[in-house]
């Protein structure tokens, strides 16, 4: 996939490894906030206020980043507030695009055909010369204002679940107050080695790359399942962004991770804990009504061809998501 330099797309490979071909991650670029009545955002940053109809989320249904946004959007009842376009699964040369032959919307405000030309149209990138940087799903889109508000995931999830609620939102917070702290320590965790975890064993260019990603990687795993054996959930006694971020990998993890990345110790299934994880969250039609396996599976084993040269996508695992386990004797 390639990036965009002072506004203008380039395509090709964009690098994000370093000397020891260990994948890194590059920043999300618009860093903006909504807030019920415009008052500053965290840091003091710049804020807007929270209308309904006036934001447009555009995402892929094959992109975990992206999932998250969908599922707090879905749990907060803000479907009829902010607009949803998806992108083609299948990645090309211009990066994310807006063909609706496998499944995308088409973009329902412009009518573009590539995202990257979402972030060029974007007012305030354009007013600074021109946005630089990888062109990235979820993208909130402020149509008043005709500009990307945020394109960062964990961001967006947070502003879904408070900004919106005196407009009518669905009542739940899953960031509450008193469990932040505990919400924040295994988010970190989580990311680092799970989320993030599986694109550095996937993405490794060197065999020293990989092994440092895939040993911290199941022994994540390995805490997950003895944290989810004794609790329901990983925070609380209830549903928070945590767990929603940890379900946006584990549903990608057996279709595509465990093979397609080589992550391939032990498969989700193998994980009495997790896998009734799996089965909670998806027992929730609001969650499950997200989950789109053909844009999932299509998106990595065609998209990344140098993974998977030959573009072909398998088809199990059977079934996609592994079953309940019996309950011991």
């Amino acid at each position: 996939m390639g990036m965009m330099i002072d506004g203008t797309w380039h395509p090709g490979e964009v690098t994000e490894k370093n000397r020891n071909g260990s994948f890194e991650r590059q920043d999300s670029g618009f860093r903006d906030w909504i807030t019920p009545d415009g008052e500053a955002g965290p840091d003091g940053r710049r804020t807007v206020r929270a209308e309904a109809g006036r934001f447009h989320l555009y995402v892929s249904y094959a992109c975990p980043w992206a999932h998250r946004a969908l599922i707090v959007r879905a749990l907060k009842g803000l479907d009829d507030m902010i607009g949803v376009s998806v992108v083609d699964p299948l990645m090309r040369e211009h990066g994310w695009t807006f063909e609706t032959a496998r499944g995308g919307t088409g973009d329902a405000l412009h009518g573009a055909d590539y995202l990257w030309q979402i972030y060029a149209r974007s007012r305030r990138a354009s007013e600074d010369g021109g946005y630089t940087g990888k062109v990235t799903v979820p993208v909130l889109w402020d149509r008043q204002d005709e500009r990307i508000v945020n394109n960062e995931s964990s961001e967006i999830i947070r502003i879904f679940n408070h900004a919106f609620d005196d407009l009518g939102a669905r009542p739940g917070d899953y960031y509450p107050a008193g469990l932040t702290d505990a919400i924040d320590a295994v988010n970190a965790r989580v990311y680092e080695t799970v989320n993030n975890g599986v694109y550095r064993c996937g993405f490794a260019t060197t065999q020293q790359a990989y092994d440092a990603a895939i040993g911290p990687l199941f022994d994540t795993l390995d805490w997950l399942e003895e944290r989810l054996g004794a609790a329901d959930w990983l925070v609380g006694d209830r549903l928070t962004e945590a767990d929603i971020r940890l379900f946006t990998s584990l549903i990608r993890f057996d279709p595509v991770y465990h093979g397609h990345f080589k992550c391939n110790i032990r498969r989700i299934a193998d994980y009495p804990a997790l896998v009734r994880f799996l089965h909670r969250m998806m027992d929730d039609k609001r969650i499950a009504g997200t989950v789109h396996f053909d844009h999932i599976k299509t998106h990595y084993y065609a998209s990344h061809r140098d993974l998977n040269p030959s573009g072909i996508v398998p088809a199990g695992p059977v079934p996609l998501v592994p079953p309940l386990p019996k309950d011991p004797q």
